[in-house]
């Protein structure tokens, strides 16, 4: 899975700081959307099945109305107990039914607030396996040409070539908290870990000059993006967003 080079409008338009908020069950809620909420510009939220319940949507989607933050649904596996990080075998049609269903009930909790749904960006495990499957993938793509909303995902991936086949807006994603793999593909931890909130910004601020990404091995990778995401539940998820947001205002 090779990356494309960075394309000029990547780095002259404006590039949205999103993160994955309402990751909870009832009292058992994981990251600091509280916080986050003031540094990021997309909410990715939760739907139902890793994680964020009825109420927590509804909290959720509250919190970002308040703060002035777009929504898109968050949709993961049926896996809670693996937190959605634990791969599934999936049909086509069972992928669609996947994602509709929790993109349906978070529509619900947006139009009790007065927003509309913004995007559809996948969650952990299910992300990977919609960037390596384009049959898995049409599914999902089909799911947000029927919302008429952008897809999140990794550009040089089925997410970007699917999309850009069904004429579903694609929004390609940079990862800070995250590391890269040698062909550029993401390394998606079970557990979070933190992040040095110098190099968070760091990463960002050469990838947004058009210089590379390294991964894992050092191999430099060009990445293009949009958006940037920083995930909620690390431990220091708020001093990287507040990092991340500095490069982004100061650029």
């Amino acid at each position: 899975m090779g990356m494309p080079e960075t394309v000029t409008s990547s780095t002259q338009s404006r590039v949205l700081l999103n993160s994955d908020l309402g990751e909870g069950f009832g009292l058992h809620e994981f990251g600091n959307d509280a916080e986050l909420m003031k540094l990021i510009d997309v909410a990715n939220v939760a739907c139902g099945f890793h994680a964020g319940d009825p109420d927590v949507m509804n909290r959720t989607v509250g919190l970002a109305a308040e703060n002035g933050v777009a929504v898109g649904a968050h949709p993961g596996l049926p896996d809670p107990t693996g937190f959605g990080r634990r791969r599934m075998a999936l049909t086509p049609d069972e992928a669609e039914s996947v994602i509709l269903y929790q993109v349906g009930a978070l529509t619900a909790f947006l139009a009790k607030h007065g927003l509309e749904l913004h995007h559809l960006k996948p969650h952990g495990a299910l992300y990977g396996m919609l960037a390596g499957d384009e049959e898995l993938m049409v599914a999902a793509a089909g799911v947000a040409r029927q919302f008429g909303v952008p897809f999140y995902g990794l550009a040089g991936t089925a997410h970007e070539s699917v999309c850009r086949a069904m004429d579903v807006d694609f929004v390609p994603e940079l990862y800070v908290d995250l590391n890269y793999g040698p062909q550029g593909q993401l390394l998606i931890q079970r557990r979070p870990e933190p992040t040095d909130p110098a190099a968070a910004a760091d990463r960002v601020r050469r990838a947004i000059v058009g210089e590379p990404v390294h991964a894992v091995d050092g191999s430099p990778l060009s990445i293009e993006f949009r958006s940037i995401c920083v995930h909620s539940d690390a431990p220091n998820s708020v001093a990287v967003a507040s990092a991340v947001r500095d490069v982004l205002t100061n650029r």
